[in-house]
């Protein structure tokens, strides 16, 4: 139902009641799963530096459900509408938008918002898609790709020679980064809950797979590497491999935690990464590493060539329809999918 003279607000645009209908997957409160709630809303003409956008194909990521849960707290008050990323194509620009057009096929990323039909973006954060680059490819690659972009270029310049640690190897952002290192010269290893997912890491770039329901992870890659450990180790899973991960790393080895699937890590100290070699740590986020349109063009312009040079194939084993929100949140959190997901309007 519309809402008769209230403001929602998507990602910093304050949506007033005005002409344009559309269709989202609101959550009024924090919750279970169970709490989206697919209504009908108004949304207004684009403002000066905004485009209004109709989307082709949505991405889901793990980050959506901290948001809907309220593990991350809401920006601004409820409702909210979670999603991160998606495909698009822009139907009305605003007086100030030069470089992009009506009918221009567009990609974009921002802390959420696109779980709906339609929905306004600063132009600034969108970005024109090659014609190589699927509604669905692109759908499924902005959050992970660009993720795996500033793990392995920015947050620990990954280098020939290099051998690292990826945990939730089948992950969405995972298979990216495998991919991805694998074409940096690095080897790669990778953990996962199964054996149909050790099978998919290892078309996916890595060259070693350990499953941790078979194997204690730190013995195996220490096994693997000589005993001396590995340059980096990349943790989106949080509590279940804390502090695991720090036996892992080399002396002035770098842990990367950048996620918490398992929950929040509880008991860190700084005096850990003392007691495991004088660790180097930080907990990037995507958002600030393409802050600036400069940034996020560039890291866009890295990925889209990666992707259509076919050094990157990314694997969409998932697909739902925007309605059906509540049964990929509880597949998410279940851990139940494999690589992307993606949502489509029906």
């Amino acid at each position: 139902m519309p809402f008769p003279g209230k403001a929602l607000d998507c990602n910093a645009t304050i949506l007033f009641i005005n002409p344009v209908k559309t269709i989202a997957n609101l959550v009024h409160e924090p919750g279970p799963y169970s709490s989206f709630s697919l209504e009908e809303i108004s949304i207004p003409e684009p403002a000066a530096d905004e485009v209004l956008l109709k989307h082709r194909a949505i991405g889901v990521n793990f980050i959506d459900t901290y948001f809907r849960s309220g593990l991350y707290p809401y920006p601004e008050p409820p409702p909210i509408i979670p999603g991160s990323e998606a495909c698009a194509e822009v139907i009305e620009t605003g007086s100030e938008v030069t470089d992009l057009k009506v009918g221009d096929r567009v990609a974009y990323t921002g802390g959420y918002g696109s779980y709906c039909h339609h929905r306004i973006m600063k132009a600034d954060r969108v970005v024109k898609l090659p014609e190589t680059v699927s509604d669905e490819v692109a759908a499924a690659s902005m959050v992970k790709g660009l993720t795996a972009h500033y793990l392995l270029h920015g947050t620990f310049k990954v280098k020939p020679g290099d051998t690292i640690l990826f945990h939730a190897a089948a992950g969405g952002v995972g298979l990216f980064a495998g991919q991805w290192a694998d074409y940096l010269g690095a080897t790669i290893i990778g953990t996962v809950g199964s054996g149909e997912k050790a099978e998919l890491a290892l078309a996916n770039g890595y060259h070693h797979v350990i499953n941790y329901e078979e194997e204690n992870f730190v013995d195996r890659v220490m096994e693997i590497t000589d005993g001396s450990g590995v340059e980096v180790a990349y943790d989106s899973v949080g509590q279940d491999t804390y502090p695991h991960s720090l036996k892992c790393v080399k002396r002035l080895g770098m842990w990367v935690p950048f996620g918490q699937s398992s929950g929040p890590i509880q008991n860190f100290q700084l005096k850990d990464l003392v007691a495991h070699g004088s660790l180097f740590t930080t907990r990037p986020t995507l958002f600030d590493y393409v802050a600036t349109r400069e940034a996020l063009v560039a890291a866009c312009d890295s990925l889209f060539g990666m992707l259509e040079n076919g050094h990157i194939n990314v694997s969409i084993n998932q697909r739902f329809k925007l309605e059906e929100a509540a049964l990929v949140h509880e597949l998410l959190e279940n851990r139940q999918t494999k690589g992307s997901t993606v949502m489509f309007i029906s």
